[in-house]
């Protein structure tokens, strides 16, 4: 059994947690409030809850309204009575309900910690405005339902976060979109075909990479070292390829997590004036300054041919499913002939969630991002603390660390970590031409306890694999998916 599953959440803090719940009854209220946490995993799955006595003392409740959220819990699925024991958390149909068998599709994988896929769970308020926008659906069933260019009211808040980051935006300028991914493919079969060439950043997101082949580009790839972007390069690549498309992730770039500056923005913007490029700019991290930092200005600002994407999986959730593409005047009639070719629009029950958050989105991204600052110094003291040999940069937001070893043995430590049931991505995973095995990425996208027991595996794989040096290992092989 693991830590995660022996461990005991105080009645202090499940009162913190749940302040706030609806008291009409106070039972229910009290059930749901307890129900998110556990879902959500902000209460683990095989996390021992306090005693009835502790927590009606916490709460300032009756002894019944806490025996009756309990039993709620069980009669739900929620939670299990363990004799002698207490209440003890789950989820209905164990742990194995919350993962797809294509990512993790291995005997054991259930039990395994997840850190291939940097992906957090839903904030606060998720379930919230799902219930909002189920009240509204209604009024959309008389309809065909397919919006290619997104549901007005979405358009119309989309535009409105560029406008509040300095880049006055048209409504008309939004495309939504089935995620990131989507939105990458549709300006990619817009603006690319076969033979075309794209630079990408090295490390880079790979799905990304994949979706702009399926137009039939070809990739150059441009270093991004863990100090930075070097412009040099970068114009040197763009003059000598001559690429249609630049792809580049300037806000908490994934693998690394770095932020480009303005002047650079100014200046990568120059050389693909100077080149005719087209920047494809990637977003989707943008929101997740953790520090309290004010961001640089869009991308866009300084290029105003860019197309920008967007995605609310990682500001909110994965399983929302939304993206979007920004794009600059006069382009948009071709993203829509590429666009119809692949989908007709985004589901219209998570573009009506997406606008209430998007309405409250400074108190829901406040309560994910302080969330995320805490599971990050976590992992970080951690790494620190266990394998003072390797290097990162603490990034100031984001999801991950881009931990560099002193040896090229990534690829070798993903496999044994795997045998102790933690799941990393190596390096070459995030390579765009080779290489990067010296390299891993470790997300902070789980609960602090969760990361702090995988950093202990991860240290203890490191130790097998520093000691056979020289020895030939394959990779894991698996679907990597954020």
């Amino acid at each position: 059994m693991t830590q995660s599953t022996q461990r005991t959440v105080g009645a202090a803090r499940v009162a913190a947690l749940v302040d706030g719940f609806d008291r009409s009854p106070a039972y229910a209220g009290l059930a749901e409030a307890l129900t998110l946490l556990i879902g959500d995993g902000r209460i683990g799955l095989g996390a021992r809850l306090p005693s009835e006595r502790e927590l009606t003392e916490a709460l300032g409740v009756s002894r019944t309204t806490v025996t009756r959220a309990y039993a709620a819990l069980r009669e739900t699925g929620y939670a299990e009575a363990r004799q002698g024991s207490g209440t003890f958390t789950q989820v209905p149909g164990g742990r194995a309900r919350a993962h797809d068998r294509a990512l993790l599709p291995r005997p054991g994988d259930d039990e395994a910690i997840d850190l291939n896929c940097a992906a957090a769970s839903a904030p606060p308020g998720l379930a919230t405005a799902y219930a909002e926008a189920a009240a509204e659906l209604p009024a959309y069933l008389g309809g065909h339902g397919y919006f290619p260019a997104g549901l007005p009211q979405l358009q119309r808040a989309i535009a409105a976060t560029y406008d509040a980051r300095g880049l006055p935006t048209d409504p008309d300028q939004i495309m939504v979109t089935p995620g990131a991914l989507s939105a990458a493919s549709i300006v990619a079969q817009a603006f690319t075909g076969p033979g075309d060439r794209v630079l990408v950043e090295s490390p880079v997101y790979p799905n990304a990479t994949q979706a702009i082949r399926h137009s039939g580009a070809r990739l150059t790839g441009c270093p991004v070292d863990p100090d930075g972007w070097d412009l040099d390069a970068v114009g040197a690549a763009l003059r000598q390829s001559g690429p249609k498309l630049a792809y580049l992730i300037p806000d908490f770039q994934n693998p690394t997590g770095l932020v480009m500056t303005d002047a650079q923005r100014e200046e990568y913007a120059a050389h693909l004036r100077r080149a005719r490029t087209i920047a494809v700019v990637d977003e989707a991290h943008q929101a997740l300054a953790l520090d309290g930092q004010r961001m640089p200005r869009p991308f866009a600002a300084h290029s105003p041919a860019a197309i920008t994407i967007g995605s609310a999986s990682k500001s909110f959730w994965g399983g929302l499913r939304l993206g979007w593409i920004r794009s600059p005047e006069g382009r948009m009639e071709q993203l829509t002939r590429a666009r119809v070719g692949l989908d007709l629009g985004a589901p219209v029950m998570e573009q009506l969630v997406l606008v209430r958050l998007l309405e409250d989105a400074g108190s829901v991204l406040e309560d994910h991002r302080s969330r995320l600052r805490e599971q990050r110094d976590a992992l970080a003291a951690a790494v620190r603390a266990r394998l003072p040999e390797w290097r990162f940069r603490l990034p100031a937001g984001g999801l991950a660390l881009w931990c560099e070893l002193p040896g090229p043995l990534g690829t070798a430590l993903a496999a044994e970590g795997e045998r102790r049931r933690v799941i990393v991505a190596p390096g070459p995973v995030f390579a765009a031409e080779g290489g990067l095995d010296r390299f891993v990425r470790i997300p902070w996208t789980r609960p602090a306890d969760e990361l702090e027991d995988a950093v202990d595996r991860l240290a203890e794989a490191w130790d097998v694999v520093r000691g056979r040096q020289g020895a030939r290992a394959t990779g894991p092989g698996r679907v990597m998916v954020a």
